[in-house]
């Protein structure tokens, strides 16, 4: 109900106005209007603001960290193509103090087995017995490996290249509590595993798990990759399944001894 504060014909005081207001009020009326009915939907007229002149251009923001990585790649891939030998190199990777993981570490894991090989492989990071140690592949992930490739006639400590293995991983230093290697951290070495593989110059190299697959070959999902001969480093190169997968999984050992014996057909052939 609306009430009306004016009162045709008749000059109204302070007084009377006020009580007719108490009045409607009583009567209900919660709104006062104006002479003529006043419509709310409609809108007012706007007048367009002109278009605001376009902002001018402002520079990026840096980004300290990713230019701070950046730099850690560059001094990475300057001091692996100054290496001119494998002492060399492991020198050189383990004088990098770019990567945090070398300051919680025991110790640098390089490489294990004969660099005269024609098989090399390529793991993801030394676990807790490997960096007791300081080689890789020397837990129960590495037992399991050399039974592997013991059953086709390959082993780390075979003097004869034809049936040598040599081994070496992505990381050369241990992930706390073995977690996953974050990218960073392979971005940062893979100058050095690059080249490792340069220098080794093997005929076919075997990645273990997902790290490698994501360092030499730039994919994931090593059990829909398994098998399956790509080119990794400018070689022939075959993923495989890590073994402490396969102490996990024992059903995907039939998997495991498939890419094997496809392993030992392409060094026959």
């Amino acid at each position: 109900m609306t009430a009306d504060p004016t009162f045709r014909g008749f000059a109204l005081d302070a007084e009377t106005a006020l009580a007719l207001l108490q009045w409607q009020a009583e009567l209900g009326a919660d709104e006062p209007c104006l002479d003529a009915p006043l419509d709310r939907y409609v809108m007012p007229e706007r007048a367009e603001p002109p278009p605001a002149p376009p902002p001018a251009a402002a520079p990026a923001p840096r980004d300290e960290a990713r230019d701070a990585a950046e730099d850690l790649v560059a001094r990475a891939e300057a001091m692996a193509a100054a290496a001119r030998s494998l002492d060399a190199l492991a020198a050189a990777q383990e004088a990098f103090d770019g990567i945090e993981l070398k300051k919680g570490a025991r110790n640098f894991c390089f490489c294990d087995g004969n660099p005269a090989a024609r098989v090399m492989i390529i793991g993801e990071a030394p676990g807790e017995e490997e960096d007791r140690q300081g080689r890789p592949f020397v837990g129960r992930a590495g037992q399991l490996l050399d039974m592997m490739f013991d059953a086709i006639g390959l082993s780390r400590k075979a003097v004869d290249a034809e049936r040598a293995l040599y081994i070496t991983n992505v990381l050369t230093w241990r992930p706390p509590g073995n977690r996953r290697p974050e990218p960073a951290e392979i971005a940062m070495m893979l100058p050095f595993l690059r080249r490792h593989v340069e220098l080794v110059q093997p005929q076919l190299l075997v990645l273990m798990g997902n790290t490698p697959c994501i360092a030499a070959l730039n994919q994931q999902g090593i059990l829909k990759l398994r098998g399956k001969w790509t080119a990794a480093f400018g070689l022939p190169a075959l993923p495989m399944a890590h073994p402490a997968y396969l102490l996990r999984t024992p059903l995907a050992k039939r998997d495991a001894w498939a890419d094997l014996l496809s392993l030992a057909a392409r060094l026959d052939g």
